[in-house]
């Protein structure tokens, strides 16, 4: 990644980083609603963190509706796999602390997930999200071909985030207000 990127995206981290929290209960209920949740089998979550949205709600939400449910897993070279898990109790901390799959929890192919909801500090109009910057997730994103989504507030959606090639926008951004890929819809 270029120095200007990298530079460029730490400073936003930091600005994020002293911005209130979030109300994240009504981006929660937009993406429980979304067609392409009802549509999908499998759903890769992520266990929220930090500023992110607590989604543990969600995981048990899902796995009521019925829904072959997955969290990631960390592995060696910033790379990640998808790990089923039937409930809470399936999880221990993975090597950020990160409650993840435990080891008696089955990998799912990156093939057969439908939807993925991908963590992120913030995100843009154009899809294109700020992470932690390890690339765990635009690594597993690369050449995937279901449909993905990412929470962000209105107030901290950016009209245009620093990208270089290695980044992989999401297919949908949503708000308190909408939905956002490229130009806003609803």
């Amino acid at each position: 990644m270029p120095a200007g990127v990298t530079e460029e995206k730490a400073a936003l981290r930091r600005r994020l980083a002293a911005l209130p929290p979030a109300d994240w209960a009504p981006l929660c209920r937009r993406f429980l609603a979304l067609p392409q949740l009802k549509q999908a089998g499998t759903v890769l979550l992520f266990w929220g963190v930090g500023r992110e949205p607590d989604t543990g709600g969600m995981l048990e939400e899902l796995l009521r509706r019925g829904k072959r449910l997955a969290l990631p897993r960390c592995l060696p070279d910033r790379r990640m796999e998808a790990g089923e898990v039937t409930g809470p109790a399936c999880l221990c901390p993975g090597i950020y602390g990160i409650p993840e799959p435990g080891a008696d929890c089955l990998p799912i192919p990156r093939e057969e997930i439908d939807l993925i909801l991908v963590p992120n500090l913030c995100c843009d109009r154009r899809g294109f999200r700020l992470g932690h910057g390890g690339g765990y997730y635009d690594r597993y994103l690369a050449g995937y071909r279901g449909h993905t989504a990412a929470l962000c507030p209105e107030e901290w959606l950016q009209q245009a985030l620093p990208t270089d090639d290695f980044d992989q926008p999401v297919e949908l951004v949503l708000t308190q207000w909408g939905q956002w890929r490229g130009q806003p819809f609803l």
